[in-house]
């Protein structure tokens, strides 16, 4: 997608000076960062750190909403309950390892359910395709967690240290007793809030009440505190210390987002045919008096300051841009301050902006083939989910021939075939299911231990049952299908192929 591109002004008449270049100021952002030789001779500056400036507007509004419900569904879902029955754990999410059952509210997945997980994965694959295809990055910008967490460790950032100009004073002082109390209360709060999100995590794998318990009274086992511990330490590192470096070098989507976009997909622009060229907000009207350009951009960097990123936007579209909309607010701001039109920087599109060039009307195309096909694709692969996941089965049933021997000759001529059947009872009640066997004329079916019109199985839970199938003599073919079918006598039933070996 082409960069915006400056454009170069008039000579000015003699009587009004012309807007000269600025030398670019140093704001503390990614702007130093950028590939050029420095006076040491190396290709790439040192990283200056990025300390973002409050801004208040609509897409900030926006992003405070979805934080508070990203974190509260994150922190609040472990403690959630629900009754699924005697014996049965009682919270609503939980991925039980020890008993390999994953739970969601009223949806119970084994092991053997591992599909569904894939599908989830495809899914949320295509949801992203999708987004990306109508508006860039606004999954970066909004609900990625390490955007969610950036910007909860920034406002505890600004409530102990101040906001931005506040914290570049701190970052250039000497220390002192009042910058060591400072900086020792925003990371003391900052582990804390690490150490809840790591515990958080946990608690979908254990009962969160018991184990909250066992953490306060330091009875907590092992393995869950190794992990509250390196997930608090990444916490910590990625949101309070590496912030923008994780989505510019760390994330792979920057890169791979870049190929599945296009000239009608909606990012963060800056209409440089309006704002350029630049100049200050008093030499305006005296330019514009005079016949002479003047943008509406008054090279103040506000949206510099209030990027997270630390970018420049009016450079075009970069890949550091997470598509927050911050950029926007602050812009917003200071139109509404000098009483011009807002909208300087807004979603836009590339074919857009090629038409506003040509003196064209606006293009928008959200509905195209590519945004039809993610949006089919993701009707489709979730329909046939909620459809699988309506209609399976609570019943499973696996057989296994024995291997040797494969057959067994009796002293009447008859022949045995031994097999292992293994039959899952999804539901929270035992169950006896009734055997029968097809394909074999003739055939009789023995059940070591039991009988075959009654196989136990308990609740929620799997066993296994050696069965015999006794063939007359003379069976012809000497290899033939057959079919394990059980019942439970109400809706239970499920059936399984194996082969019948005669010689």
């Amino acid at each position: 997608m082409p960069l915006a591109q400056r454009q170069e002004p008039r000579t000015p008449t003699a009587a009004v000076p012309a807007p000269t270049a600025r030398a670019p100021k140093k704001f503390g952002v990614a702007a130093t960062r950028s590939a050029i030789p420095v006076e040491d001779g190396s290709l790439y500056a040192a990283r200056t750190k990025i300390q973002p400036q409050l801004v208040r507007g609509t897409f900030r509004r926006i992003k405070w909403m979805l934080l508070a419900v990203a974190l509260g569904v994150y922190y609040l879902v472990p403690f959630l309950r629900g009754h699924r029955g005697e014996g049965e754990p009682s919270q609503a999410v939980l991925l039980d390892l020890d008993r390999g059952r994953f739970y969601l509210f009223s949806i119970e997945l084994w092991p053997q359910d591992v599909t569904y997980v894939m599908g989830l994965l495809i899914l949320a694959a295509l949801i992203l395709f999708l987004m990306n295809a109508v508006a860039g990055r606004i999954w970066c910008g909004y609900l990625c967690p390490q955007t969610v967490w950036t910007d909860l460790f920034l406002a505890v950032e600004r409530m102990i240290e101040g906001d931005r100009r506040e914290r570049l004073k701190l970052d250039a002082a000497p220390w002192s007793a009042k910058k060591i109390a400072l900086r020792s209360t925003k990371h003391a709060i900052w582990l804390l809030i690490a150490w809840w999100t790591g515990g958080a995590w946990v608690l979908y794998f254990a009962d969160a009440p018991t184990l909250v318990g066992q953490l306060a009274t330091f009875q907590a086992p092992p393995v869950a505190a190794a992990a509250i511990l390196t997930l608090t330490a990444a916490t910590y590192l990625l949101a309070g210390h590496m912030r923008e470096q994780v989505c510019t070098y760390m994330c792979p989507w920057p890169r791979i987002q870049a190929a599945l976009t296009d000239e009608h997909a909606y990012n963060i622009l800056y209409r440089d045919e309006r704002g350029e060229p630049r100049v200050s907000a008093k030499k305006t009207d005296l330019l514009r008096a005079a016949g002479q350009p003047a943008g509406d951009c008054i090279d103040c960097f506000a949206c510099v300051t209030a990027c997270p990123a630390g970018i420049d936007i009016r450079n075009g579209l970069q890949m550091d841009c997470i598509q927050c909309g911050l950029c926007i607010d602050a812009c917003d701001g200071v139109m509404d301050r000098l009483g011009r039109p807002t909208g300087l920087i807004g979603y836009d599109t590339a074919a857009n902006r090629r038409s506003r060039a040509a003196g064209q009307g606006p293009v928008s195309r959200i509905v195209r083939p590519r945004t039809i096909l993610y949006g089919v694709l993701v009707a489709g692969v979730g329909g046939f989910m909620l459809y699988s996941l309506a209609t399976r089965s609570f019943t499973g049933l696996s057989v296994l021939h024995d291997r040797n021997p494969q057959f067994v000759t009796l002293s009447d001529g008859a022949v045995r075939n031994g097999f292992t059947l293994r039959i899952a009872n999804k539901r929270p009640e035992a169950r006896a299911f009734a055997l029968a066997v097809e394909g074999v004329p003739g055939a009789r079916v023995e059940v070591v231990g039991g009988r075959p019109d009654a196989l136990p199985v308990p609740a929620d839970a799997t066993q296994e049952f050696r069965v015999l199938v006794v063939a007359p003599p003379g069976l012809e073919p000497p290899t033939l299908p057959v079919t394990f079918r059980i019942t439970d006598g109400a809706d239970g039933h499920a059936a399984a192929n194996d082969h019948f070996k005669a010689r």
